[in-house]
């Protein structure tokens, strides 16, 4: 599998990807989200994204994916593009839900990214 670095991508959170893009996916990010900037972390609920919480039982709790095009969704739902798998992420340029507010939260978030794919590097 060969991987971009991010200077082929763009972004300050993304560091490493699928050089085929495949760690990519268009998505839907719900009504009410608001203004996301990329690298905002995502769940999965009912076939759309919203901002990943510290605890829920819609699947809203449940860290799954980072925002890669920044989206207003305050209003309607909006089509965006998220990494959702086969990618290595700085933890410095991931912006987190306001519920996901401490170390621990964090780490519980990181290791749902961990999960899903998406690894979560301190410092870089």
């Amino acid at each position: 599998m060969a991987f971009l670095e991010t200077a082929q991508v763009g972004s300050d959170w993304l560091k490493v990807e699928d050089a085929s893009y495949r760690s990519r996916d268009t998505a839907i990010i719900a009504a009410g989200a608001g203004k996301l900037k990329t690298g905002t972390v995502l769940a999965l609920v009912s076939g759309k994204y919203v901002v990943a919480a510290a605890t829920g039982a819609d699947g809203s709790q449940t860290a799954v994916a980072v925002l890669f095009t920044p989206v207003d969704a305050t209003s309607a739902d909006q089509k965006a593009v998220v990494v959702s798998r086969h990618a290595v992420v700085s933890h410095n340029g991931l912006i987190y839900g306001p519920t996901i507010n401490d170390a621990t939260k964090r780490a519980a978030a990181n290791g749902q990214l961990k999960a899903a794919g998406i690894i979560v590097r301190e410092g870089a």
